[in-house]
């Protein structure tokens, strides 16, 4: 099959016109004709993932943040993406991006959060368009928890090292629920006015948990922790269409943040 064969089976999923207007969503580099044999999954091409993808043989790399955000202005290899670019074209590797189309379509990132931690009832936080499956974040309820008993839950399904919270009345029963893969600060207020009474996300600011910290409970799991999931969702929707052909996750995958 094509480049183009596996971008459409992922377009067809999570639709290009879903994409947010700052977005690069779509293929990065190569041939949309080349003949392809695997794909490596990610959450972010490196120069680590590259290396990995040419050691494997998959002439594919899928991720879900974009290689190419702005516009490369020359092709000198003095910054990472630009000998990342180089060598995936050398090498004849191919790589393609599904990003924040991936967020707001119906069962992407938000969706596998709000799955992981047994939400029912699920709907966008922000609906996109006429489609009320589409949008940024979901929102929908659980089981009644205790915070503190959530809180852990959270922690561990996500493999927080330290989750970081708004801290309110350790007696608070969580109830209704709202998630947002990556930076989610934008959707507080949606999330406010859903009756969430907890927040997951990533990425918020000092600024955020004084605001909002006493309107609902803000757990901020981290940018790379919300969004690892989407190498699922591509394996998923990739082998649902073509179940031979042969998917990896990235294990030289690492998060950019340290925590010391």
């Amino acid at each position: 099959m094509t480049v183009k064969d596996i971008a459409k089976t992922i377009e067809d999923f999570a639709p290009l016109a879903l994409q947010e207007s700052y977005d690069n969503a779509g293929l990065q580099v190569g041939d949309p004709e080349m003949q392809v044999s695997s794909a490596l999954l990610c959450l972010d091409v490196t120069e680590e993932i590259l290396e990995e993808a040419r050691q494997r043989e998959c002439n594919l790399i899928v991720s879900h943040h974009p290689l190419i955000f702005r516009g490369l202005k020359h092709l000198t290899g003095s910054t990472p993406t630009e000998r990342i670019v180089m060598k995936a074209l050398t090498s004849g590797i191919a790589i393609y991006s599904a990003h924040t189309n991936l967020d707001s379509t119906f069962e992407g990132v938000s969706y596998e959060i709000a799955n992981s931690l047994g939400m029912t009832g699920l709907r966008p936080l922000r609906q996109a368009g006429d489609n009320p499956r589409t949008g940024l974040g979901v929102v929908g309820t659980v089981k009644p928890t205790p915070r503190l008993e959530f809180l852990r839950r959270v922690k561990e399904t996500f493999g927080v090292r330290d989750l970081r919270y708004s801290s309110q009345d350790s007696r608070i029963v969580v109830r209704t629920v709202a998630v947002c893969g990556g930076s989610g600060g934008s959707l507080i207020d949606d999330a406010i006015r859903a009756g969430a009474d907890v927040y997951v996300t990533g990425d918020l600011r000092y600024h955020d948990f004084t605001s909002y910290g006493d309107a609902m409970i803000l757990a901020d799991i981290g940018h790379y922790e919300s969004e690892l999931c989407s190498q699922k969702i591509f394996s998923r929707v990739i082998r649902g269409k073509y179940p031979d052909f042969a998917t990896y996750f990235a294990e030289s995958e690492s998060n950019p943040i340290k925590i010391l």
